[in-house]
């Protein structure tokens, strides 16, 4: 960390350089890589164990599923015309259509912007009319939201189930394409990959670049090198409620998860008793939540049903959590290790620490 001081006026002459350095060695930071790559580097330590479990279905899709699939979902892209630096809207709950279109982005040098199912059509429009989406993958029940502008726009939408009638195509189509057919692009580290839109609290909705060497940064500040932000390895099995659409879950739960190759769980949405199934099942070891879902498991009775001692670290962010809350969360899951991030932003994630 480097600090300047200075004495009266900031001149090049007057000032000073402070740096501090951590005792622990510097985390090798592979900027250089794609974030596809970066991702899947240590593929062939993991190729065969599970990555991505469908909460809804209980399908299983191992690492080299998921890592073939997306290439299959970018040959697939380049097919209908997506090209390099082209936004692609996703308009989708937690499926893991979303984990194989947003990596097969990725493998394209294209741009992922998502958005909340839940939008109204005016919200999605808007969205979808700033980020210059030239495609959306959604499922069937959003295609009003966006069938007109799609049409106006001459705008291709791709659906993760049967789409309705009309000129919509099934993600089928992808996800079945030459993985041979991927495009040759070359991505800088400094190429855009994300574009989230922040929530408006403060003004209206703005798209936020997210390059391929920011996203490698922050996922090796948090789970690479010997003193990681958070210990995450590949025997870890990570609980995905928190929705892919929000930059939290994306960071914590499935971008640090593939790094480490760990086991995804994903749920389309959060219901606390399915949830408690889940995590019973499927011996859950680390849980992205947020305050709400903290509360929700401290005061549900139906808890003491299920046997959550799996747990082994549960993170809070994206809002403060009350001392309180800590408290009885402490007194529901002794055993557990609660941290909380001090806020996550569109560019980067600030420390957790720990709370018990």
């Amino acid at each position: 960390m480097k600090i300047q001081k200075y004495k009266n006026e900031p001149t090049r002459d007057n000032q000073e350089e402070f740096i501090f350095r951590s005792k622990l060695p510097d985390i090798y930071i592979p900027t250089h890589l794609p974030l596809h790559s970066y991702l899947f580097e240590n593929l062939s330590q993991f190729k065969d164990c599970p990555c991505l479990i469908d909460g809804n279905t209980g399908e299983t899709f191992t690492y080299a599923d998921v890592e073939l699939t997306a290439r299959k979902v970018t040959a697939g892209l380049n097919n209908i015309g997506v090209k390099q630096y082209d936004v692609i809207l996703i308009l989708l709950y937690n499926y893991p259509q979303f984990v194989f279109a947003f990596l097969g982005a990725s493998y394209c040098g294209a741009i992922v912007t998502f958005a909340n199912p839940s939008y109204t059509t005016a919200e999605v429009v808007k969205q979808a009319t700033a980020s210059n989406s030239k495609l959306i993958i959604t499922q069937s029940s959003c295609v009003d939201k966006v069938k007109d502008f799609a049409r106006e726009n001459d705008i291709k939408v791709v659906c993760i189930d049967t789409p309705p009638e009309g000129d919509y195509l099934n993600f089928s189509e992808l996800i079945t394409s030459d993985e041979s057919d991927i495009p040759t692009v070359k991505i800088s580290p400094d190429d855009v990959v994300v574009l989230p839109f922040s929530s408006g609290t403060t003004g209206k909705p703005k798209g936020v670049m997210l390059t391929h060497k920011g996203f490698v940064t922050i996922v090796a500040q948090q789970v690479d090198g010997e003193n990681p932000n958070i210990y995450l390895h590949s025997k870890d099995v990570i609980l995905c409620v928190l929705p892919l659409y929000h930059v939290y879950s994306i960071n914590s739960a499935l971008l640090c998860g593939l790094r480490v190759g760990a086991t995804i769980l994903i749920m389309q949405r959060f219901e606390i008793i399915k949830m408690l199934e889940l995590v019973q099942k499927h011996k859950v070891t680390f849980a992205p939540f947020v305050p709400p879902i903290l509360s929700a498991i401290v005061k549900n009775p139906e808890v003491d049903r299920y046997d959550m001692s799996s747990i082994r670290m549960i993170m809070s962010g994206a809002a403060p959590l009350g001392k309180e809350l800590e408290e009885a969360e402490s007194v529901r899951l002794p055993n557990v290790t609660l941290g909380q991030v001090a806020s996550v932003s569109f560019s980067t994630m600030n420390p957790f620490y720990t709370v018990h």
